[in-house]
């Protein structure tokens, strides 16, 4: 455990750098545009409903959904803007609401005294109406400062860094010492904003300069030296850029994906090439990321660019799947599919031997009969793709309840009977280890889902690059694959550790 802690440790200045960054520039923006808008609702009243309902419909859209949006609508664009934007966004109701509030809350006996000594109404606003609403208007800065600390944690999924590395990753791979470092280090984060704010909020109710002066020198303090040690290290990067430039290779939210961008990592620095990670991206998005040309490479299953992104039904041949998808990749959005890595990794539904011979299933056709008593388990993201579709209806399937786990989770939830039936994946290495058993798809509702490796259109012509990844293909087996998704999920080893058993095998 000892290393582990101090492995996570030696990665908590930078993490906690950007999501310090990312909360200070959020927060200021929120302030620098929420109040001003405030300001001209209380002097124009008929703005205040539609300013603060569209503050509030903000709100309401999950925040994950939100920064998804923002990299749809920034044409594919990942990491610190489209986080930004969101966080923004989500900051402004509290501030927008307590100013309001704050300023419309003023005793009108104090404006019509300022009125009577010659004051200008920018005078009122400025040494009447703000200092005596600043208590509100902070109370609300405080509460979007929390907002924004925890909210920030779920950039991680459209590639920017923050805390919520540790958690997304934690999570995925079960390390928990991973997951409380950045439960622990979020929440010490939001407590001391809260406290120091707190501080600024008191010193505008008792005009008390020192704990104003107390409160500033403390924000300041934990903006700067949480920036320091970010500054420092992208000093560093910069200097140690070659001359062959940056390779972004992407990976998707679980073990296997991590494994894999550490073997094309390694393969492109053996090359020359200097190449960074940007992991935990959603799988939703990071086809279009890729488009896009935001990421450089990364691998992808043939199923799902025939399903997700061709839009097509149906099962056929891998092969016949994979020089579809090929071409159709090349001549759409000049994408290289430089070929399959050598194994598969299909969707499937799995059960417990034990309970899978008990009720005499054997293929996904005997599950019709027994599913309405049954619970199945997957991802969230299955639930929604159009493969779940196509069994589902294929099938005739209707499960009793619909379970959404994370990927971690379902294969001890369905060995501990917490549900029965999970969508599993082929080359998971627990599946044997928890002895499960995959059912047979006699009517081909699945589509083949070899392993493939893409690379984008730009990072396609920077010479010697498509050369450098070419080994990879054809070079890792069903076997193989699974006995390093085994060495994480399993034997608690690390993704780095596991592609290097790949690649030295």
């Amino acid at each position: 455990m000892m290393p582990n802690l101090i492995e996570q440790l030696s990665r908590l200045p930078i993490r906690l750098g950007w999501h310090i960054l990312l909360m200070a520039l959020a927060l200021g923006a929120g302030i620098l545009i929420s109040v001003p808008l405030a300001i001209l609702a209380t002097r124009r009243r008929w703005l205040q409903g539609p300013l603060l309902g569209v503050a509030g419909i903000v709100q309401t859209v999950p925040s994950l959904a939100l920064l998804a949006l923002m990299v749809v609508l920034m044409g594919g664009l990942i990491g610190f803007w489209p986080a930004i934007v969101a966080l923004v966004l989500y900051s402004m109701l509290p501030i927008l609401r307590n100013t309001v509030t704050g300023l419309l809350g003023v005793d009108a006996a104090m404006v019509e005294a300022a009125r009577g000594v010659g004051m200008t109404d920018r005078q009122m606003l400025l040494k009447v109406q703000l200092p005596l609403a600043a208590p509100v208007i902070i109370a609300g800065i405080r509460t979007s400062a929390v907002w924004v600390v925890g909210i920030a944690t779920l950039s991680t999924p459209v590639g920017q860094e923050s805390l919520g590395n540790y958690i997304f990753t934690g999570l995925d791979l079960r390390n928990h010492v991973a997951t409380m470092t950045g439960v622990v280090a979020a929440a010490g984060l939001a407590l001391a904003l809260d406290g120091l704010i707190r501080l600024m909020e008191l010193a505008a109710a008792q005009r008390s300069r020192a704990l104003g002066i107390l409160g500033g020198a403390g924000l300041a303090l934990l903006v700067l030296g949480g920036l320091t040690p970010l500054a420092m290290a992208k000093l560093s990067q910069r200097a140690a850029v070659t001359d062959a430039g940056l390779v972004r290779v992407g990976a998707k939210n679980f073990a296997e994906q991590y494994i894999l961008a550490e073997v094309l990592a390694g393969q492109l620095r053996e090359a020359g090439f200097r190449a960074d990670i940007t992991e935990s991206i959603g799988s939703a998005i990071i086809f279009d990321v890729l488009a896009a040309g935001t990421l450089d490479c990364y691998v992808d299953y043939s199923g799902t660019i025939w399903a997700t992104v061709m839009k097509r039904t149906g099962s056929q041949g891998g092969q016949e799947v994979l020089d579809e998808v090929t071409e159709y990749l090349r001549e759409r959005y000049g994408i290289v599919c430089l070929g399959a890595l050598g194994f598969e990794n299909a969707y499937a539904l799995a059960m417990t031997r034990a309970r899978a011979n008990e009720l005499g299933v054997r293929s996904i056709a005997d599950l019709a009969a027994q599913a309405p008593t049954m619970r199945i388990g997957a991802t969230h993201e299955f639930f929604g793709r159009d493969e779940w579709a196509a069994i589902r209806d294929t099938y005739e399937l209707r499960f009793a309840q619909n379970v959404s786990l994370s990927p971690t989770l379902m294969y001890g939830a369905v060995r501990d009977g917490q549900v029965d039936v999970i969508s599993a994946f082929s080359s998971d290495g627990r599946i044997a280890a928890y002895d499960l058993v995959v059912l047979e798809d006699p009517r081909s509702a699945i589509p083949p889902y070899d392993a493939i490796l893409l690379v984008s259109q730009r990072a396609a012509a920077r010479p010697g690059l498509l050369d450098a990844m070419r080994p990879l293909v054809g070079a890792i087996d069903d076997d193989a694959m699974r006995h390093a998704n085994k060495l994480v999920d399993l034997d608690g080893r690390t993704p780095a550790d596991a592609a290097r058993w790949l690649r030295t095998r």
